[in-house]
């Protein structure tokens, strides 16, 4: 079988799967686990085989033409370079443990079916965006991920959290995705083509007319998909639906696909350093400030969510300073430790019951009780926080030696105002990161609060995948040694400079964290634990929906970050308040738009309407009450009527007799 026919294969199983796993749900349930989990790991085995076959040094095109639309055709077409198979090895992999992990995670959950066929079509779709070689069939995977990340968020209906989250994340992604269509549009109008490989020879030969317009509309959809500031308020939202689905949102589909996106259009985005300095700027205010978000947050699903932000600032940081083998090499390590960071944290969730409502401030008596998770969970913080052997230290290194390369004027065509930026921005965020990460690990699986019952042992189908991505999470990094040839050749290694930057400040910000836990936590009192508790029997699932119904706890006086924070917890709590700004300059001038109409149309148009009708009413019943069926009557309304018609001939002959 040909490399082009098993690359086909890779995005067609998991939509098979889809496909099969909503038309049997019902009628044979007993295959909907199967159905979810083989097509999607068949895929991954797949895209392993395309990436061996591929040897990341070549590139892959296949193309047949699917509608002659004049000027511009649109193809159905491949385009695999060494970044496309590492990436589609990523999804493929990410997607099989989650749909493993979810056949024990929901496996009382009555919409299990639905659920892991949305999860395999996602699957599919950020596949088929992978792949594509024509940007017009990746805008259809592109958008196939917003609808599916719409019914996967908002999974637990009956929550307001859900319906509100899955609704804000589908609008605030859409109104990106507007200006990213017009974006295309343009630039398929200078290259004269869909096809990715035309538009990357069109740019290499300055045939791009209008750079600067075709790259900030771009950006805007990256900036919409990828969670970055500020199309970045429904990231943390998010976090209202299943664990699973927000592990596969943060590691491998959706908001990877935007960093993806412009990796693979690097060349566009670089013809313009107008483009490039505004991408450096906005990824180092979403480094900074979702760090300092993630400090003073509370939910652990919240913190990891604005930890994924700022790591794809550090992706979209590295992209601004035209590297974007660091930004890829960090997309691949960050999915691996995210991931697990998820997965770990949903069996955190189950561990300590709907009385803890995923709330750090309650959880206490975790390490003991549930080993799996406290050890992989570990593994993963280690590696969020930089610290070396870890994956995440040599990935967001990586980006940090791009940004110096730049700040010193070693890449020409490329600010090195966006180097400083990126570089001072990255520091800064690897200083707080630490900090966060620490901060959640002392008070999952240290902290005071009461404990939950026990919920027996984790489904082996939740702990054997913990596990299995604490491996990348642990040795990715070292990859770098071996895998140049996937990352256009060049070296990905530290150096001496941000290394021991990097790792000296995340150091500093765990020890500051440390010693201020130490302190505030001998002063504090355990909080008292509320009376709700879920059955001992619960999965998973059910745990973390019933935890959607409850009131969120009061503020914990033992968060380290607090004091770290000082007057900024408050607004960083609240994400700096960014949806309340929202709310005032966008939504509700809509709603009293909308308002205005509605009055307008039942009061001014329907009034009219209503006239016109009454009117009419009126005129017919006066006619029906003229109807008496007496024929004299008839005979002198006839006499009547002729007579005042001939007087009134005669007096208008008169008057214009004498004018």
């Amino acid at each position: 079988m040909t490399t082009t026919t098993l690359a086909a294969l890779v995005p067609v199983l998991p939509f098979l799967g889809a496909a099969a796993g909503l038309a049997l749900g019902r009628t044979a349930p007993g295959f909907v686990r199967p159905l979810a989990v083989l097509p999607t790991l068949a895929a991954a085995v797949l895209a392993v085989l395309v990436a061996v076959r591929q040897g990341g040094n070549t590139v892959i095109e296949a193309a047949t033409e699917l509608t002659p639309t004049g000027s511009v055709p649109i193809t159905l077409g491949l385009h695999i370079d060494g970044f496309a198979a590492l990436v589609a090895v990523l999804v493929g992999v990410v997607a099989s443990c989650v749909q493993i992990y979810s056949t024990g995670y929901l496996r009382e959950d009555p919409r299990y079916p639905s659920y892991a066929a949305l999860v395999s079509l996602f699957t599919a779709a950020m596949l088929l965006v992978v792949y594509s070689g024509d940007l017009m069939v990746l805008l259809v995977g592109w958008e196939i991920m917003g609808i599916c990340s719409y019914f996967l968020v908002g999974h637990y209906w009956e929550t307001p959290e859900a319906r509100s989250a899955s609704l804000k994340a589908f609008l605030v992604t859409k109104l990106g995705d507007v200006p990213f269509l017009f974006g295309l549009f343009a630039l398929a109008a200078d290259a004269g083509t869909f096809r990715i490989d035309g538009i990357l020879s069109t740019v290499a030969s300055g045939g791009l007319d209008h750079p600067t317009l075709v790259a900030l509309l771009l950006l805007a959809g990256v900036a919409g998909k990828s969670a970055q500031f500020p199309l970045h308020t429904w990231l943390p939202d998010a976090m209202a639906g299943p664990t699973p689905v927000s592990a596969l949102i943060h590691a491998a589909t959706m908001v990877a696909a935007g960093v993806y996106f412009v990796a693979r259009l690097l060349p566009v985005f670089a013809a313009s350093a107008a483009a490039l300095t505004v991408l450096a700027v906005m990824a180092a205010v979403t480094m900074v400030g979702s760090a300092l978000a993630a400090l003073a947050q509370d939910d652990i699903k919240r913190v990891l969510a604005y930890s994924t932000i700022g790591q794809l600032g550090y992706m979209a940081g590295a992209l601004a300073v035209g590297d974007r083998g660091a930004a890829v090499f960090h997309l691949l390590s960050h999915a691996a430790f995210k991931a697990l960071l998820f997965l770990a944290a949903g069996a955190v969730i189950h561990a300590a019951g709907t009385n803890s409502l995923t709330a750090m401030s309650r959880m206490g008596g975790l390490a003991k009780r549930i080993p799996d998770a406290y050890w992989t969970m570990t593994v993963a913080l280690l590696a969020l926080a930089a610290i070396p052997p870890f994956a995440g230290f040599f990935s967001k290194e990586a980006v940090l030696v791009a940004a110096e390369h730049t700040a010193l004027g070693d890449r020409p065509g490329v600010p090195a105002g966006a180097g400083w930026t990126v570089l001072v921005a990255g520091l800064l965020t690897a200083l707080l990161t630490a900090a966060y990460a620490l901060r959640l690990w002392l008070r999952t699986f240290r902290g005071r609060g009461a404990e939950a019952p026990h919920h027996g042992r984790q489904p082996i189908a939740m702990t054997s995948v913990l596990w299995v991505l604490a491996v990348p999470s642990l040795g990715f990094g070292l990859s770098a040694l071996v895998l140049d040839d996937w990352f256009d050749g060049e070296s990905l290694l530290p150096t001496l400079t941000t290394a021991v930057l990097g790792t000296g400040l995340a150091v500093a910000g765990g020890a500051v964290t440390y010693a201020v836990w130490r302190t505030v936590a001998a002063r504090a009192v355990p909080p008292m634990a509320t009376p709700h508790v879920a059955h001992p029997d619960a999965d998973a699932g059910l745990v973390e929906a019933e935890a959607l119904r409850l009131p969120h706890p009061a503020e914990d006086p033992a968060d380290p970050g607090r004091v770290l924070l000082g007057p900024l917890h408050g607004p960083a709590a609240d994400g700096f308040h960014l949806d309340a700004l929202y709310r005032t300059v966008f939504v509700r001038p809509v709603v009293g738009a909308a308002s205005l109409v509605r009055f307008l149309d039942r009061e001014v148009v329907d009034t009219y309407v209503s006239g016109a009708a009454n009117t009419a009413k009126g005129l017919g019943w006066l006619v029906r009450r003229a109807q008496t069926g007496n024929v004299q009557t008839y005979l002198s309304a006839l006499l009547a009527g002729s007579v005042v018609l001939a007087i009134a001939a005669v007096a208008l002959a008169n008057a214009f007799a004498g004018a």
